[in-house]
């Protein structure tokens, strides 16, 4: 395995991809987004962080973090979220894929891909683009047609700052919406 060098910027602001293992479609679920919810809240008491923006996908979820002044220790807390996500989703009945006697090995489960990635955000122009890219994430996967029309994201919270238009992006109504390409984001990111 390559030796990844993970970006540790105290007090910074990150981007993140979490990715359920093999892609399970699970997470917009009643009971996974209850759970989560308090997994990240949990974490949260212990392990300050604050949570910009957020969306939550069948597999998948991006947020942006804003860490503490002098912590960047965002890889502790991912994995108590991810630890205390796995046990009361097991617990209460929830599904884990098969894995690998390795993984076994390692005492994971099969619930969570291993890691995640993430993204030192450096600028406001790079924080507007990731939030963004989080807030149309559920378009470019065609859960969607309109960022608004998508419950498990921060979008509205954004439009009540007056950040974003509340038709941003809407092809509700027979309204065209020009589609939004990335490109200039890190493909890995973009999953």
């Amino acid at each position: 395995m390559p030796n990844y060098k993970r970006a540790l910027i105290p007090g910074g602001t990150y981007f993140f991809t979490v990715v359920t293992h093999a892609r399970a479609e699970f997470l917009c679920d009643g009971p996974a987004r209850r759970l989560l919810r308090i997994a990240i809240r949990d974490c949260q008491a212990q392990r300050p962080f604050t949570v910009q923006a957020f969306v939550l996908l069948p597999d998948h979820l991006h947020c942006i973090w804003s860490m503490p002044d002098g912590d960047a220790d965002y890889s502790t807390r991912w994995g108590v979220i991810k630890k205390a996500f796995t046990e009361a989703w097991l617990e209460a009945g929830g599904g884990e894929l098969g894995i690998s006697v390795a993984r076994k090995g390692d005492r994971r489960r099969g619930v969570w891909q291993p890691r995640f990635w993430e993204h030192w955000i450096r600028d406001r122009k790079d924080f507007e683009r990731h939030l963004n890219y989080i807030h149309y994430n559920p378009v470019k996967h065609g859960l969607v047609c309109c960022p608004h029309a998508w419950p498990y994201s921060t979008f509205m919270r954004w439009v009540k700052a007056g950040v974003y238009e509340p038709s941003w992006q809407c092809a509700c109504e027979g309204r065209q919406a020009e589609p939004i390409t990335f490109e200039d984001l890190p493909e890995t990111a973009m999953e």
